[in-house]
């Protein structure tokens, strides 16, 4: 689903560029526990998830440059046999006591 999210936004900004909008897309994707259901308080309650997980997925896309699909070593295991990536490094991310190895992926294998 990424890659056609991303795919589908390339094509959208080439409209985007001729009215002088320049649009990009970066994912970040983690996969983990997290809690879900009604957070805030009376009078502010929204429907969110929270956890390490989200966490995570917010950093990684906060890191990812427009067209990146970033994801951790951990997540990139359960799917690595259906899409090329290629290792970026470790990052340091706010939130986490030590770095995360990152990977870049690039497409689905054919």
């Amino acid at each position: 689903m990424a890659i056609a999210m991303r795919e589908r936004v390339a094509e959208m900004s080439v409209v985007w560029r001729k009215h002088a909008n320049d649009l990009s897309l970066g994912i970040g994707i983690a996969q983990g526990y997290a809690t879900i259901g009604a957070i805030g308080f009376e009078g502010r309650i929204d429907y969110g998830a929270i956890g390490t997980v989200t966490n995570l997925a917010a950093r990684l896309c906060g890191e990812a440059k427009g067209g990146q699909i970033l994801t951790n070593r951990k997540t990139l295991g359960e799917f690595e046999d259906l899409v090329q990536a290629a290792p970026i490094g470790e990052l340091t991310l706010k939130g986490f006591a030590k770095p995360i190895s990152v990977f870049l992926i690039e497409a689905l294998k054919v």
